[in-house]
């Protein structure tokens, strides 16, 4: 329901505070049992008698099924060493598996044909050349895996997702009606399994007190269903809910049945709301008492919020992130893109680490600046980060770290870096900033020597004026400068692109896009991702629309997710439409297709030629120091 090739931080970070606190804290991974459940030789036998019920009841049976039923006896061989393979414990497998003779290739294999050159060569030659033996491997067993999920998804569940499992019942969902109504639904297989997995963790641990993490919406939809299980099985086992999800969308929460499934909510940062909550149930506090932690009162049956302030535990004082109990040898390393810099975020383990709690900047106005994870700022010593990552390192043999932080201060960096080169200590590293001045070249080759491989920023629109507007606190050109250091100093650049922000004109969206043009040409940037622009009821534009020249639509009733907000623009621009050509031009960008091209060539309807001048960024890279 998160990622499958690295442990979701939150549950090491809290059972590291806990334990430091001399708290009896385990911690399990279902969301990683569940996959590994269904995409065994046993899941793929529960499958198959899914699929043949489905195609006794329907004429209309989806061809991905049909190709599954068909060539079952291979995938039910194939489906164990693959696993293995992708979690790194046979990597001779390789070469059976790019044979293409191995696996069986379903639908999804269609986008290899997509890279066949003129000449009928290998289609992923020009992406792996001749030594990607692993990575080429790793890319063909992703997509084996993405069709055996179509099945599931087809046979199934068709909210089945490895990431955003039935994300819809819970983003933005004013109502809690559509996830009741799931809830109340007869099991399926997925819903059976997790049931299994989640009875087992709990005879083997025997907890009163089970927190549960949601990151994301599409991990909603299970944790109810966890929690579901525990109520009817383990009565007596109180449960709290937290995590981003909760931190961001229910932060208004009025819905009583949720507490049919949680006893607890808590907001934002949980280390002080946990230490409230056992003391609570220790009965060493009253209700009364709890921190940022809604509940049910049982005599009226309304929720209520209960915050007793008391100062939150210092961002230098939380300990250190454990994985211990993490099965961190049976995580999947996926290579859905073949992009070098996207492919961070699914292939390998990153040991996920925070350099400093919020963001030292929190103006931009797109951004959840009111909410805790962003307005708190707290730093903690170069010397404190550095006896974490020592600990870490200790603690799972691996030297990969990914600083999660919304924006990596450069101040914190460099002093990171310094201790680092100072202990003699080699690790891996990226993580996220702001492309700002203070990002010299010979901090970029400072950060590089510390082991820095990859950076992401959000360059947002690449226009002037409307990075004014969102209060960014930088101009494209100097974008283009910090971003060029970075790749000088050998370091991948990410950015994040936006687009439909509010007055953005199509104009606006040509200009942006050539100036992204010119980042590719320039060998600035090596990756990005264009995503539309959500106004969210906690950010600057949700909180003052008419500064940003829109209205809100009114949200609708009800007591459960509030997030995302419409706005009317009176721009009245069709920016679904021109995200289309954004897209497929970025993607081609990112494989050093088309940037001779005029960037009018991608669109499907008519725009106006760019007001940018085609050399712009070669001239401010031109005019550094």
């Amino acid at each position: 329901m998160t990622q499958l090739n690295t442990p979701y931080p939150s549950t090491a970070y809290l059972t590291g505070f806990l334990r430091s606190r001399s708290v009896d804290a385990v911690q399990e991974d279902l969301a990683l049992a569940l996959m590994l459940a269904l995409f065994s030789r046993k899941g793929l036998q529960a499958l198959r008698e899914q699929a043949q019920l489905k195609v006794a009841a329907s004429p209309q049976i989806a061809p991905q099924i049909t190709a599954f039923l068909d060539q079952f006896d291979r995938y039910l061989s194939t489906i164990t060493p693959t696993i293995a393979f992708l979690q790194g414990r046979d990597p001779t497998l390789a070469h059976r598996i790019n044979t293409r003779q191995f696996l069986p290739e379903g639908a999804r294999f269609a986008t290899l044909d997509v890279y066949v050159d003129d000449e009928g060569g290998d289609p992923l030659a020009w992406a792996f050349g001749a030594l990607g033996l692993q990575d080429r491997a790793r890319h063909l067993a992703t997509l084996y895996l993405n069709d055996l999920a179509d099945v599931l998804r087809d046979a199934v569940d068709p909210r089945f997702e490895f990431v955003r499992y039935a994300e819809s019942l819970a983003t933005s969902q004013p109502s809690f009606e559509p996830l009741a109504q799931a809830l109340a639904a007869p099991l399926n297989l997925v819903d059976r399994t997790l049931q299994d997995l989640t009875l087992a963790v709990i005879e083997k641990h025997q907890p009163q007190l089970v927190l549960i993490s949601v990151p994301f919406p599409g991990a909603v939809y299970a944790a109810f269903r966890i929690a579901q299980t525990l109520k009817a099985r383990y009565p007596d086992i109180k449960l709290a809910l937290g995590g981003g999800f909760v931190n961001t969308e229910l932060r208004e929460l009025t819905e009583p049945r949720v507490f049919d499934y949680f006893d607890f909510l808590t907001l934002d940062a949980g280390e002080r709301p946990l230490l409230a909550l056992l003391e609570h149930l220790q009965g060493k506090r009253s209700a009364a008492r709890l921190v940022r932690t809604f509940l049910r009162d049982d005599t009226d049956q309304i929720v209520r919020y209960v915050n007793f302030v008391e100062p939150d535990v210092a961002f230098a004082e939380v300990g250190t992130p454990t994985w211990d109990g993490l099965p961190l040898d049976r995580y999947l390393s996926l290579l859905d893109m073949l992009n070098p810099m996207n492919r961070l975020w699914s292939d390998g383990r990153w040991n996920k680490l925070t350099v400093a709690h919020g963001c030292y900047w929190k103006k931009c106005s797109f951004c959840d600046v009111n909410l805790d994870y962003i307005s708190r700022y707290e730093g903690a010593s170069a010397a404190t980060l550095v006896d974490r990552i020592e600990a870490i390192v200790q603690e799972t043999g691996q030297t990969g770290f990914h600083f999660v932080d919304e924006a990596a201060p450069p101040k914190a960096l460099k002093t990171l870096a310094a201790e680092l080169k100072a202990r003699q200590l080699d690790i891996s590293w990226w993580g996220n900033i702001r492309f700002e001045k203070s990002f010299s070249p010979e901090l970029c080759q400072q950060l590089a020597d510390s082991g820095c491989i990859a950076i992401s920023g959000g360059l947002e629109v690449a226009s002037d004026r409307l990075l004014t507007l969102m209060k960014k606190g930088v101009s494209v050109e100097q974008v283009a400068r910090v971003t060029r250091s970075f790749t000088d100093a050998g370091v991948l650049v990410h950015a994040y692109l936006m687009y439909g922000f509010p007055t953005q004109t199509v104009q606006d969206t040509v200009d942006a896009l050539e100036y992204v043009r010119q980042l590719f040409e320039q060998g600035c940037i090596q990756s990005g991702f264009f995503h539309r622009f959500a106004c969210t009821v906690h950010s600057p534009v949700g909180k003052n629309p008419q500064e940003y020249g829109v209205s809100l639509i009114d949200l609708p009733p009800g007591g459960f997710a509030q997030n995302d907000v419409g706005f009317i623009d009176p721009t009245g621009v069709d920016h679904d439409r021109l995200g289309l050509g954004l897209k497929k031009a970025i993607y081609n960008y990112m494989h050093g297709i088309g940037l001779d091209e005029d960037v009018r060539s991608w669109f499907t309807m008519k725009v106006p030629k760019t007001t940018v001048a085609r050399h712009r960024i070669a001239r401010a890279l031109g005019q550094r120091g």
